[in-house]
């Protein structure tokens, strides 16, 4: 992919989104000028993540992950690894955890989030800057990595039957919206 400025493309998503979401621009505009070390994963004060809303390839399921360490049911994403490249890093870590081929259905911001990670083996409690991307999938058959304990293609009608968590079901209503009437 040619270059990717996280601070162009957030400047993008301010344009098309509602008022309340610049709240969460400004934080994520905050720890890039504060932290240049951000898209390191041992940045404490919080760290850029990617992750990705992976379609099927009939864009009526999408693949959840249930978490390994979190043990909730999520959208496939990780740490940028010192890779600036937001919409890279979602392809990445997606490829990692699921073996499917995969491609990036709009390189701009899909959703962004930030959620707090619990204390882990030697990790403090942290923030992770979650950027994520609309992906698709070529095909459905994945492999489970060791960072899952379950992969599911959940019909995305029926998501709250898998997950109440707020953040998919703010990327379920994005994703009805942008396929009813775009972006």
């Amino acid at each position: 992919m040619k270059y990717f400025s996280l601070i162009e493309a957030l400047d993008k998503y301010c344009a098309h989104h509602e008022q309340d979401e610049l709240l969460i621009v400004n934080r994520f505009r905050d720890l890039i000028s504060l932290y240049p070390n951000c898209f390191e994963r041992d940045c404490w004060s919080g760290h850029i993540t990617s992750s990705a809303w992976i379609l099927d390839p009939s864009q009526r399921n999408i693949l959840l992950t249930l978490h390994r360490k979190l043990g909730i049911w999520c959208q496939l994403g990780g740490h940028s690894d010192g890779d600036r490249n937001t919409p890279n890093v979602a392809l990445r870590e997606a490829f990692e955890e699921s073996g499917l081929q995969l491609v990036l259905v709009d390189s701009d911001i899909f959703d962004l989030d930030i959620h707090q990670i619990p204390a882990y083996e030697n990790e403090p409690a942290h923030l992770h800057y979650d950027v994520r991307f609309l992906i698709q999938s070529k095909n459905k058959d994945f492999t489970i990595s060791d960072e899952s304990i379950d992969l599911n293609w959940t019909p995305i009608a029926d998501i709250e039957g898998i997950s109440r968590e707020k953040s998919i079901i703010r990327m379920r209503d994005k994703w009805l919206r942008y396929v009813n009437k775009g972006v």
